[in-house]
């Protein structure tokens, strides 16, 4: 099973670049988020209307089609909790003072590492470059021109 952060699974919905790659790769093998990503979703969504990129009718089928495949388990969500802030509190703290990581991207890494994940798939670079320092193989097939 592979974990997938966010910046994949939004390609899932749109057309973007590596969105063929990724619906690829997901259909190799089963895969997983920490479910903060289902919020994150929501806020990928906004922001595409935010910005003008899809109309309201758009967006609001969009969240509805989002809300149905969360219902028939397209998305398999995994748990967090305090041991989890607290594994990624001492992760933190064995990091480069140079390594920028964002807290979501920290649980991203945290809740892969703690639910047994070796390999986390991203095109975000400081989660890649992170991962690491979580014990984590980080993966991008998106290519990048």
């Amino acid at each position: 099973m592979n974990y997938f952060d966010v910046s994949y699974l939004v390609r899932l919905y749109f057309e973007e670049p590596g969105s063929h790659e990724v619906r690829q790769l997901r259909t190799a093998e089963p895969w997983a988020c920490g479910w903060m990503g289902k919020i994150e979703m929501q806020a990928a969504f906004h922001r595409k209307f935010r910005e003008r990129k899809v109309e309201r009718t758009y967006y609001q089928a969009l969240l509805a089609q989002f809300r149905e495949d969360c219902r028939r388990g397209e998305f398999c969500w995994l748990s967090l909790g305090i041991e989890l802030a607290e594994e990624t509190e001492e992760l933190f703290q064995g990091m480069p003072p140079d390594l920028f990581l964002r807290s979501a991207d920290a649980l991203h890494l945290a809740c892969a590492r703690h639910h047994g994940y070796r390999v986390i798939y991203s095109n975000d670079r400081n989660l890649l470059a992170a991962a690491k320092y979580f014990g984590l193989q980080g993966r991008n097939v998106i290519a990048t021109s």
